[in-house]
């Protein structure tokens, strides 16, 4: 199975206040557009490494969408990840052959402020200490921008890893190895391939995000170049993401 990490999901309820607080940390942030339902819009952060981070806000209450929930009931922060599929319907096949339960393909899209029409389809499970499939119909370098903007003043390159608060750390490993096609082992970090991984955090060391927020990214680790600065950026730039920086 072809997997890699495609995006990380940051919610927010005032997304331009969030733009221009992580352009004050050395981001380049580029506008994406308002979604097919219209009831969100956001912004992206894009890597040299080809994954990005969405900061997404909502222009209506959506309920029934569980990012809305959680922003709502916990505030801003991380709500998801997503993979970047093969081939999103022989993926979704391949783990529900081996026990996992999804839901879709689902047809998605977005509207960029040019004009230009993106559409994907996206796949989930029913527990949120899994990623997403986001698989583009129209080509990706439409969704996800090249070039200058995946250049950063804070010298950030990519993502190196994720953390993820779940219930059962035994539990949540099988359900990976079933989704990625691999023998996840409860306590090793999850290679996603492209120096990225993900790690598992159980209550007794998340216990506090599962209250707040339940199973999810709990924190991110960047990775960037030689000479800039490294540790966690300032939480109240971040809306109170934890994000590391690693070189």
């Amino acid at each position: 199975m072809s997997l890699s990490l495609d995006h990380v999901v940051i919610a927010v309820r005032d997304l331009e206040r969030t733009v221009a607080d992580y352009q004050a940390l050395g981001f380049t942030v580029v506008p994406g557009g308002e979604h097919t339902h219209g009831a969100s819009h956001n912004a992206l952060i894009v890597f040299a490494d080809g994954a990005y981070i969405e900061l997404i806000a909502f222009r209506r209450p959506n309920p029934e969408f569980r990012w809305w929930r959680v922003l709502s009931e916990a505030g801003d922060g991380l709500v998801d990840f997503a993979l970047l599929p093969g081939d999103i319907a022989a993926d979704v096949a391949a783990a529900k052959a081996r026990g996992l339960e999804l839901e879709g393909p689902t047809d998605g899209g977005r509207l960029r402020p040019d004009g230009q029409r993106l559409e994907w389809r996206t796949a989930r499970a029913a527990t949120s200490d899994l990623p997403f499939f986001c698989g583009d119909v129209t080509p990706r370098h439409l969704r996800v921008p090249e070039g200058d903007v995946r250049r950063h003043a804070n010298g950030a390159l990519g993502v190196a890893g994720i953390e993820i608060a779940v219930e059962n750390t035994e539990v949540s490993a099988w359900r990976y190895g079933a989704l990625l096609g691999i023998a996840a082992v409860p306590g090793a970090p999850i290679d996603l391939g492209n120096g990225q991984s993900v790690s598992l955090l159980g209550p007794d060391r998340a216990a506090a995000a599962l209250a707040g927020r339940g199973e999810g990214p709990v924190s991110l680790t960047l990775r960037v170049a030689p000479g800039n600065a490294v540790g966690d950026l300032d939480p109240v730039r971040t809306e109170g993401v934890r994000i590391g920086r690693i070189t």
